[in-house]
């Protein structure tokens, strides 16, 4: 019976010391996550703030999408610039390019993309106690609409920003190719061929395949910044400033960062 006690209190013992050794494990793993985390964020970082320098010392206001690679610390990264009326302004859109916008971005049949549509101009035009109508203060307000679930809303996010005030239209030649294909009523060669004409540095890119109705070239200040760090593991951490070039600070910089935001592309794996 002793032999038995001492058989059973051995097995437990060891049963207890694998499940700390897997836990240690895992914790260890978490901790070398949130480390590399933390690395890119700041690597992010960095390529931003390169790029901003170099657009303070061109003198010159950024009227377009731009790409460029910055290496810092070794790592060679994309950084993107994007004037903010490249993208689909939720808070001035009118009805009809928020009904283009859910149709050819989100996929969605026009008797529903209406129906949403009207709910996104109701919610932003509803009035609080003062009279003052209710913006959205981020993009992800939207999931308060009716019948914006989450899936229509990582569908559209990338095309969408909620930190302009103008005329609700959009520069075509800061839009993103997938802004251009919702502007081109879905067609993605035309998309495709604008922005391959812009990176070109074509004088005059023809955009007569966009709608008219939607289109508008007036140049802003408000831009977002977007660095792509490549991770180890094949992943990429994606790190975004928006910048207001027009606004005054105290610390007397030439920019104000008004929104940062982080996160994590999933790895692209070849079909076997």
């Amino acid at each position: 019976m002793a032999l038995v006690s001492v058989l059973w209190m051995v097995a437990a013992l060891s049963i207890i010391a694998t499940g700390l050794t897997r836990s240690i494990r895992e914790e260890a793993r978490l901790m070398s996550l949130a480390r590399q985390d933390v690395q890119a964020q700041a690597l992010g970082d960095a390529a931003i703030q390169v790029v901003l320098q170099a657009i303070v010392a061109g003198n010159k206001p950024v009227v377009q999408l731009v790409q460029t690679n910055v290496v810092y610390k070794g790592v060679s990264m994309q950084v993107q610039a994007m004037p903010l009326n490249g993208l689909i302004d939720i808070n001035s859109a009118g009805i009809p390019l928020l009904e283009r916008l859910l149709s050819v971005g989100g996929g969605m049949p026009p008797a529903a993309a209406q129906a949403i549509a009207q709910a996104i101009v109701d919610a932003r035009e509803r009035r609080d106690a003062k009279g003052t109508p209710q913006r959205f203060e981020a993009e992800e307000d939207l999931l308060r609409v009716p019948g914006m679930d989450y899936d229509l809303y990582a569908r559209l996010a990338a095309l969408l920003t909620a930190d302009l005030r103008g005329s609700g239209k959009v520069n075509p030649m800061a839009a993103p190719v997938e802004v251009l294909a919702v502007l081109a009523n879905g067609n993605a060669g035309a998309a495709i061929q604008i922005a391959a004409n812009r990176e070109a540095g074509q004088v005059g890119v023809d955009t007569s395949a966009l709608d008219a109705n939607f289109i508008d070239s007036v140049t802003v200040r408000r831009l977002r910044i977007q660095a792509r760090v490549p991770m180890a593991d094949g992943s990429v951490v994606r790190v975004s400033r928006s910048v207001d070039f027009g606004a005054r600070t105290q610390d007397g910089a030439p920019w104000h960062t008004f929104r940062t935001t982080s996160g994590v592309e999933p790895v692209r794996r070849k079909n076997s």
